[in-house]
């Protein structure tokens, strides 16, 4: 009888996949491809918004100055002789609100070109993306020397580029990560 009892929350656990992947999305955009058209449910929607929260502290490392603040703490830290007076944590909270005070222009410039038309339903999500790709990368562009950039091009095996806003962000972020070092 124990077993039985036992057994009815494992079941009915080992069960629940096969219920979730039985019900039908509900619909909510389509793609036009060259085939006809694809149509993406919320849940793909929902699994694209996951992923895109699991990259974001990586997007916040790599991306924006917190590395470079960080670092500078760290040495003003150890400058001063203060061993582990304030601790990391407090460190790292003020690299954050550093990071957002100095990322706030991005922000602002990425809210108005691309969230806010997107929001409205003016612009695609790949429209969007385009759009808000283009200040982070004149942010990042100012922010890396111009020997990094070279370097990598020349790994990436890459011609040169015309403007600078043509360098593709594979070869522009760890660019800028080097250069944040």
């Amino acid at each position: 009888m124990s077993i039985v009892r036992k057994g009815w929350p494992l079941l009915l656990l080992a069960l629940l996949p096969v219920a979730a992947c039985a019900a039908p999305g509900i619909p909510a955009f389509s793609v036009q491809t060259h085939g006809g058209t694809q149509t993406y449910t919320l849940t793909m929607q929902v699994l694209a918004l996951m992923t895109a929260l699991t990259l974001l502290p990586a997007i916040l490392l790599m991306m924006t100055s917190f590395t470079r603040i960080v670092i500078v703490l760290g040495i003003l830290r150890q400058a001063l002789g203060a061993g582990q007076t304030p601790p990391n944590q407090v460190l790292l909270g003020l690299a954050l609100f550093l990071t957002l005070f100095v990322m706030s222009p991005v922000i602002r410039q990425i809210d108005r070109v691309a969230y806010q038309p997107y929001a409205a339903g003016t612009l695609t999500a790949t429209a969007a993306l385009d759009r808000a790709e283009v200040p982070v990368k004149e942010f990042m562009l100012h922010q890396t020397r111009e020997s990094d950039i070279a370097v990598f091009t020349h790994i990436a095996r890459s011609k040169g580029y015309a403007a600078p806003l043509d360098v593709p962000l594979s070869i522009l972020v760890p660019a800028f990560i080097t250069s944040e070092l």
